[in-house]
């Protein structure tokens, strides 16, 4: 099996953003990173961002904890805010809160968790559990996970929006699921965020739901950058092409995550690592240019020869 990422993160500096993408992307100037716009608010937040399944599924294990603290402390201090993760991935909350409480510089933690209950009656005991394991008061983001009892949730959330003990409420889905029912949700839901999975091999979100919601005003979440680790398998031994560095793309990491981030509707990426080198390939596209639409199709059209 090929997980090979070989290249450590290169200097990020100086870039000027091109042609930037309309109404989407802040560039910060100098060595800042790249974010976007949350439609709601105007908001801004980096476009990478930092998901927790699986990696941060340790237990008790103090040795492996701290790693994962390690992990953290090298996403803030590489400009990185949102962390996303739900009481579906076991003990992740509870990790993420343990690291946060070894983390010297999580001012601009984006913190991001979902709902994950059939009964509503559950969910607000759940979030309460939620908010005591990650050790914050409020969260910016709660998602209705996997669509499950969204009508339900979408209630309580609505009144926690409206009281102000929460910022912004979304939906989730994965591996292309349910993407009917996503549409009818972003059509009739006031919701702030929605999360599904997009990358540069399942891109079945371009036909209908990014363009819904851009025209809706929904911020959008990318999950499975990576495809669960298949692109690595998939590619990872092949060589980057040379024009990748023309966009900033070291290694494969960035290439991929540089290719979502690029899409105008994409308002973050959350991939999930438990290694620092790792991160630190992860949060170089953080920085930089982006590559324009034409590159887009360039960079689909080589990964493609590379799969026939």
């Amino acid at each position: 099996m090929a997980l090979s990422r070989r290249d450590l993160l290169a200097s990020a500096g100086g870039a000027t953003l091109g042609a930037a993408l309309p109404g989407r992307l802040v560039w910060a100037g100098g060595e800042g990173p790249l974010t976007r716009v949350i439609p709601s608010s105007g908001q801004e937040l980096p476009v990478i961002g930092m998901g927790s399944w699986i990696t941060f599924n340790v237990g008790d294990d103090e040795a492996l904890r701290d790693e994962r603290a390690q992990v953290l402390q090298r996403f803030f201090d590489l400009g990185g805010a949102m962390v996303d993760s739900s009481p579906m991935y076991g003990t992740a909350q509870e990790v993420i809160g343990y690291c946060l409480d070894r983390t010297q510089n999580s001012e601009n933690l984006f913190s991001a968790t979902k709902v994950w209950t059939l009964l509503q009656s559950d969910g607000p005991a759940q979030m309460a559990e939620a908010r005591q394991l990650w050790g914050v008061d409020n969260f910016d983001l709660i998602q209705v996970h996997n669509l499950v009892n969204w009508e339900g949730h979408m209630e309580t959330l609505l009144e926690d929006r409206a009281r102000g003990e929460l910022k912004y409420i979304g939906i989730t889905t994965s591996h292309g699921r349910r993407h009917e029912e996503f549409e009818e949700i972003l059509e009739s839901q006031p919701i702030d965020f929605i999360q599904l999975t997009y990358n540069i091999m399942n891109r079945q979100a371009e036909q209908r739901l990014l363009p819904l919601a851009a025209e809706r005003g929904v911020a959008v979440v990318a999950n499975r950058p990576f495809q669960g680790g298949t692109l690595f398998e998939m590619f990872g031994d092949q060589p980057l092409p040379e024009w990748a560095g023309e966009f900033g793309a070291d290694n494969w990491a960035q290439f991929f995550l540089k290719f979502i981030v690029s899409h105008p509707a994409i308002t973050c990426a959350i991939p999930a690592t438990s290694q620092l080198e790792h991160m630190d390939e992860n949060m170089g596209a953080l920085y930089g240019v982006l590559p324009d639409a034409s590159t887009r199709q360039r960079m689909i059209d080589y990964v493609e020869s590379l799969s026939i």
